[in-house]
C-alpha cells in the first residue's frame, strides 16, 4: 500500500497526503482526519526511507562502537543493550557500526549517506579524530568519554581518575602499603583511550599521596591474560597484598592466578577496581568496586542526542559520574592488622 492509493480513497491529491504525513504544510482538521481514517483502516505504515525524504529524519541514530579488545567485555555489551531500550523509547532505532576512525569506511559511510540523524561514540580517545571529524561536520553527536579537550562536545562520562583514587584510598585505609594497578591492555594505552589514562592517572596520585610502594601492568582483555599478569605481579613483588584493576574481562584470571599462588581473598589479597556491577557480583568472593552505571549512562547518552537533534543551537551539555564503592567481600585488612 502507498501513498496513491491512500490519495485515491480519501479523494485528495497525492501531495496533500505527503503533506498530511511530514507537517510540512498545513492541512486542514477535516482532510487530515478523513487521510487517517484511511490510513488506518489499510493499516498503512510508510517506508523508513520515504519518511526521511519527506521530513529530513531517518529516525534512527548511530552507536559507534570501535572493538577495544579481541570481543566486547560485560560492560560494553550492557551499554549497547542500554542505548538500544532507552532509544526505543524516543521511538528512535539503533543502527551499529564497528568503525574505528575517520577513514574507517563504515563510519564515512553512516556520516556521507545521511544514514543516520546523530551518533553515539563510544571507547573516547583522549586525541580523537573521530569527534573531530563530527565537529568539523556539525553532525550530532555525543561521546562516552571525554577527549583531552571536551569543550564544545556533549558527552557522557565516567570519573576514572576519581574513582580509582577511591579504590586506592579504600585499600590504604585498611592498612595495605604494596598495590598493583592493572589496567586495559598496552595497545590500547598507546592508542590513547581515555578510561585507561585517567585511570592510571588517579592511580599514580593516590599511591602517591599515601607512599605506597606500587606496579603498574597492562593486562589483555581476556581471563587468561588475567591469570598471567597475576602470576607477574607476584613474581616482581611477592609482597604485593592488593590491587586494582580497570580490566573487567580479565577479572577471573586474576582470581584464578590469586587462588593457584594460595592467596586467599580477601584474609591474604585484596582486589577492587572499576568494573560493572553486574559482574563484581560474578566472581567469589564479590568484588568491592566502584560499579559502572552502564545502563544509566546509556539513557543518559540518548537523552542528551534527542536533545540536540530537538534542538541544534542548545549549548553543549555533559553528565560526569562518580558512583561510590560499593563494598562487598573482595577487601580486607592486611593481615595481622586488624
Amino acid at each position: 500500500m502507498n501513498i496513491g492509493e491512500i490519495a485515491r480513497r480519501a479523494g485528495v491529491s497525492r501531495s496533500t497526503v505527503s503533506y498530511a504525513l511530514s507537517g510540512k504544510r498545513p492541512v486542514s482538521e477535516d482532510t487530515r482526519r478523513k487521510i487517517q481514517r484511511v490510513i488506518d483502516e489499510l493499516g498503512y505504515r510508510p517506508n523508513a526511507s520515504a519518511r526521511a525524504l519527506a521530513n529530513g529524519r531517518t529516525s534512527t541514530i548511530g552507536l559507534v562502537f570501535p572493538p577495544a579488545g579481541n570481543h566486547y567485555t560485560g560492560m560494553q555489551l550492557d551499554f549497547i543493550g542500554s542505548v538500544a531500550e532507552a532509544a526505543a523509547a524516543y521511538d528512535y532505532d539503533v543502527l551499529l557500526s564497528p568503525s574505528g576512525a575517520d577513514s574507517d569506511r563504515s563510519f564515512q559511510r553512516l556520516l556521507g549517506e545521511r544514514r543516520v540523524d546523530g551518533a553515539i561514540l563510544m571507547e573516547i580517545r583522549l586525541e580523537d579524530d573521530r569527534v573531530d571529524h563530527l565537529a568539523e561536520l556539525d553532525f550530532p553527536s555525543v561521546t562516552i568519554g571525554r577527549t583531552a579537550r571536551p569543550g564544545g562536545v556533549w558527552w557522557v562520562g565516567l570519573d576514572h581518575t576519581a574513582l580509582v583514587e577511591a579504590c586506592v584510598h579504600h585499600l590504604a585505609d585498611l592498612g595495605h602499603r604494596r598495590v598493583a594497578f592493572v589496567n586495559r591492555p598496552e595497545q590500547l594505552l598507546r592508542a590513547g583511550y581515555e578510561s585507561a589514562h585517567r585511570g592510571l592517572d588517579g592511580f599514580t596520585k593516590a599511591a602517591a599521596e599515601r607512599g605506597l610502594t606500587v606496579g603498574m601492568y597492562n593486562c589483555g582483555d581476556d581471563a587468561a591474560s588475567g591469570q598471567t599478569c597475576l602470576e607477574r605481579i607476584l613474581h616482581d613483588d611477592p609482597a604485593t597484598t592488593a590491587l586494582v584493576t580497570l580490566n573487567e574481562a580479565a577479572l577471573g584470571g586474576l582470581y584464578r592466578g590469586l587462588a593457584k599462588a594460595g592467596r586467599h581473598v580477601p584474609r591474604d589479597f585484596s582486589v577492587t577496581g572499576v568494573v560493572a556491577g553486574r559482574w563484581a557480583e560474578t566472581v567469589t568472593p564479590q568484588l568491592t568496586a566502584a560499579d559502572v552505571p552502564a545502563e544509566e549512562m546509556g539513557r543518559l547518552a540518548v537523552d542528551l542526542l534527542v536533545e540536540r537533534l530537538d534542538n541544534p543551537h542548545a549549548p553543549a551539555r555533559h553528565h560526569l559520574l562518580a558512583p561510590p564503592i560499593s563494598l562487598r567481600a573482595s577487601t580486607g585488612p592486611v593481615f595481622g592488622t586488624s
